[in-house]
């Protein structure tokens, strides 16, 4: 058994001594590799390549398993060969126990390292031993400044050995550049960035339109964060939809006069808001109706509700901020502010309209997918963080990833505190800020870590008033945070930051050099790459500070982590308690809590009860071991909540999963790659017959047929009449159905042969991917709909993931029968018009109407009464000119001709196939 397969079938106790099986091998290849020179270790990535192309070439898809299976006989080498450039670009090199978490990447497993362990560093193993491969390798971030700074920082590795580095950010809208950045190497990127612009490909014209190149291999950082946290969020791209300002405000009016308990009730724990009768007859009195669940009204139901959530659950500071006019979305995980972003279903506009600011148009969704499906069509998935532990069993359920945690290079001597709790939520900020003070006043660093913008500023009024200098980070500092996280341990530093905002950047005790220099020569109006020569004189004089500052704080205990109040998932806790005691340093944490806390007020149990009912003073601390039991039972009720919703929504979300998947296979495979489309236009058009019969002549005999209905359809949906007397003539359902498709392929036989293969089958594809579009964006609109309500079959005993499952299938169906129907529609009334008189024989497309009169314009118009032509256009999908006739959104004042070429005639439907087998065509080579 080789040395991978040891390690991918070792058993959960036996992997971390599998991994450090590793780290021998890649350690007796260093002095080999120090004894390089630079361009001799450069060249390697050549001959790495050379090596894996001779087991199984780049260009050979179908030996891809072969290329990636020969990786593993590259590792070591690979492992050396980066950790070598780390030490000469960086002067970093990489430890045992950082091999070890890079060889877990390796294999698709989720390493936890603690904070401070160097995760950023660890990324460059594997993502240069799979980049070797040559088929792309993602890495994700939580936010555009961490790409960024990977990039450049790690870039130096990489570029050191010869490979492309790319970044996608939302600031990168030059599509060329962003094209660029995918056929790199390796790209960088966030999370949202990576998934928007999945989606947008799938929303793309054409083939180079898309800027992706396929999902081989994603090292997620912070996993925690976008796999867990992230994951109930879905990525939407939405275009404008019907304009309802006036009744969200007057709906935000109805329910500021609403009373909560007596005309609604609210669940904070499960989010919800339900009316009551009283409330429901308030409202249809304010509105002046009869009913509010009247058909007429049904809009009207989920604008109360709408409005009912954006005036209970929804706070101000906590939820959103309110910034220049703007409700702007507040991260609840990281503080941060969500640029771009906006709630769905009108919840957005409702809050608006609650906090008085002008309202934006309410989006309709053109295109969706979950975090959790997007990042589960990576054929190998890796994900880091310090915490991982808690959520092994989603992970393990919901992207098939293990969980391994690699051991730290040096022991963890933080002292973590017990937990202080007050019965006030005053009386817990009075003690809070004393403790603050005091360890200012003594010098030592302290870190706070507050639950909402709304907390962290109260804590910093308090502070303000009693003298105490600090900086506070939230969501409205967001842009500075790396700035002020990265100095907070300096000594006498106190930053006050929201939850764990400003992850992802080391707090060094003693402070940052590298960023005190930058400040300084921003403030002096340049920069480090216009002054480079002052930036490492500032460098060294700031580095020699920050060793003599760092010294002074590690006597002093170390970086001080106080947390304000429990976040309701343990992770989140242990996160904040990881910014300190990083590499061996010394550390402290402790929380300071309250009774009238989210957590302990929502969640109580007996105990809490029990601690309330207790008469003892407002400024006396309790530590009761009982209490702080009753906490952890808490957050793991709310963790396994969680748990359960995200799971119901990959549950719900595997239903659009599924129909997403075949929607955007047909439009790439089948049109966008230029598959010829004849052979499911014949298809198309024998199912649309079958359903005309089936709805218009049911049974088998002439008896329980409604021909007149038939006949007016066939002519409605095909461009010629139909010879009724043969409709009459029929004897059978199948004869009829013989008949009708047999005149209908041959019609369209005659039509290719008279307008040209290649210019039908141009025409198919455009046709198609804008019936395709127009019909998907429709589908998504009714599916949100559906799933807004769909938890209301509950109410009549019905399991609403099986309604919805089962009436999604059959909307789906619906609406692929209605992408055939008009498909034959549009292509059927295909006509040549002639023009003249013709320089030479020239030759037009249109489309008509048996009613519609022969025309001279060379306009593609669609016939169909009531039925626009389909959204396509030569300039925007693409296309080269000469393929199509003027686009249907020109006028018929331009045209472009096609001159037809000649082709083998095809054989009719009911002649004799070419093949010489004796069977009629249709029944052969024509299926």
């Amino acid at each position: 058994m080789g040395l991978f397969s040891k390690v991918l079938h070792a058993g959960e106790g036996r992997k971390i001594k599998a991994l450090e099986s590793i780290v021998p091998h890649v350690n007796a290849l260093e002095p080999e590799m120090e004894r390089r020179s630079d361009d001799e270790l450069r060249a390697l990535t050549v001959e790495y390549r050379s090596r894996l192309d001779a087991v199984a070439p780049l260009t050979d898809p179908a030996r891809r398993d072969d290329r990636l299976e020969a990786l593993e006989d590259l590792l070591p080498e690979a492992f050396a060969t980066v950790r070598e450039a780390a030490r000469r670009t960086l002067g970093q090199r990489h430890f045992d126990v950082q091999i070890m978490g890079g060889a877990a990447l390796h294999l698709g497993w989720v390493s936890e390292m603690k904070t401070g362990e160097g995760k950023t560093l660890v990324a460059t193993l594997p993502v240069y031993l799979n980049a070797l491969a040559g088929y792309g390798v993602h890495v994700v971030t939580v936010n555009d400044y961490l790409a960024r700074r990977d990039a450049e920082w790690m870039g130096r590795i990489y570029r050191f050995l010869g490979l492309d580095v790319g970044v996608v950010v939302p600031q990168v809208e030059d599509f060329q550049e962003k094209k660029a950045a995918y056929l790199a190497d390796l790209t960088y990127g966030t999370n949202n960035e990576f998934g928007f612009d999945y989606l947008r490909d799938n929303m793309a014209g054409t083939l180079d339109e898309q800027v992706q190149r396929g999902h081989f291999f994603a090292i997620v950082d912070e996993v925690d964060s976008i796999l867990v946290d992230e994951a109930r969020t879905p990525l939407i791209i939405s275009g404008r939809a019907d304009d309802a300002a006036d009744l969200y405000h007057q709906f935000a009016r109805v329910v500021r006069g609403l009373d909560r308990d007596r005309d609604y009730e609210v669940d904070e724990a499960k989010r919800t808001v339900v009316p009551t009768e009283d409330g429901i007859g308030r409202v249809e009195s304010a509105l002046g109706v009869e009913n509010l669940y009247e058909h007429v009204n049904q809009n009207f139901v989920h604008q109360l509700q709408a409005a009912l959530r954006a005036k209970e659950l929804f706070k101000r500071d906590v939820d959103y901020v309110v910034q220049q006019g703007e409700v702007k979305i507040v991260d609840e995980f990281t503080g941060r502010i969500l640029e771009g972003r906006r709630w769905s279903e009108g919840l957005h506009q409702a809050v608006e309209a609650k906090e008085g600011v002008r309202i934006k148009e309410e989006n309709q969704t053109l295109a969706t997918i979950t975090l959790q499906n997007y990042f589960r069509m990576y054929d190998k998935l890796a994900g880091m963080t310090g915490t991982a532990a808690t959520e092994a069993g989603e992970f393990a359920h919901t992207y098939g990833l293990e969980v391994v945690t690699i051991p730290t290079h040096m022991p963890m001597v933080r002292d973590d505190a017990a937990d202080l709790i007050y019965k006030g939520e005053d009386s817990k900020f009075e003690a809070v800020a004393n403790d603050i003070a005091q360890r200012h006043e003594e010098g030592q660093p302290v870190l706070v870590g507050t639950i909402s913008v709304e907390k962290s500023e109260k804590l910093s009024r308090i502070l303000d008033k009693r003298g105490v200098a600090h900086s506070v980070l939230n969501a409205k500092q967001h842009e500075s945070e790396a700035t002020i996280v990265a100095q907070a341990g300096r000594p006498h530093s106190v930053t006050v930051a929201t939850n764990m905002a400003g992850r992802g950047v080391d707090i060094i005790l003693g402070g940052n050099p590298e960023g005190l220099a930058r400040q300084d020569l921003l403030a002096d109006g340049t920069t480090p790459d216009e002054s480079p020569e002052r930036y490492d004189d500032l460098v060294a004089k700031y580095g020699e500070i920050c060793r003599e500052e760092g010294d002074h704080v590690r006597e002093l205990g170390g970086l001080y982590v106080l947390g304000t109040e429990r976040h309701e998932s343990r992770r989140i806790d242990n996160q904040l308690r990881g910014r300190s005691g990083r590499q061996g340093d010394p550390g402290e944490s402790r929380f300071y809590l309250s009774l009238e806390d989210d957590l302990m007020r929502l969640f109580a149990t007996g105990a809490m009860t029990w601690v309330m009912d207790r008469a003892f003073p407002d400024d006396v601390p309790l530590e009761a071991r009982m209490v702080t039991k009753a906490i952890e039972r808490a957050q793991r009720t709310v963790e396994d909540r969680n748990f359960e919703i995200r799971k119901d929504v990959l549950k719900y979300d595997e239903v659009m999963n599924e129909q997403r998947k075949v929607i955007y296979k047909r439009r790439e495979q089948q049109i966008l790659r230029g598959e010829d489309l004849r052979d499911q236009a014949f298809e198309a058009i024998e199912r649309a017959v079958d359903r005309l019969i089936a709805t218009h002549c049911p049974g088998e005999f002439p008896e329980d047929w409604d021909l007149d209905e038939f006949h007016r359809e066939l002519i409605a949906t095909f461009p010629s009449e139909f010879d009724r007397p043969a409709l009459d003539a029929a004897l059978h359902v199948d004869q009829l159905r013989e008949l009708v498709a047999d005149e209908a392929l041959a019609r369209y036989e005659a039509k290719e042969e008279q307008i040209g293969v290649e210019m039908l089958r141009e025409i198919e594809r455009r046709v198609m991917l804008s019936i395709l579009d127009q019909h998907w964006r429709e589908h998504l609109y009714e599916m949100d709909y559906l799933r807004e309500g769909i938890n209301l079959r509950a109410m009549g005993q019905r399991d609403p993931l099986a309604e919805w499952q089962r009436e999604g299938y059959d909307m789906f169906e619906a609406m692929m029968a209605s992408i055939e129907d008009n498909f034959v529609r549009y292509i059927t009334r295909l006509q040549v018009v002639a023009e003249e008189p013709p320089p030479r024989k020239q030759r037009n497309l249109r489309y008509s109407s048996p009613e519609d009169p022969v025309q001279g314009s060379g306009a593609l118009r669609a016939a169909a009464a009531g039925m626009p032509p389909p959204e396509f256009d030569g300039d925007d999908v693409g296309v080269p000119a000469a393929a199509m006739a003027t686009s249907a959104h020109a006028g018929g004042d331009e045209e472009v001709v096609q001159q037809p070429r000649r082709v083998e005639k095809t054989p009719g439907r009911n002649e004799p196939c070419f093949c010489g087998s004796g069977k009629k065509y249709k029944f052969c080579h024509g299926r």
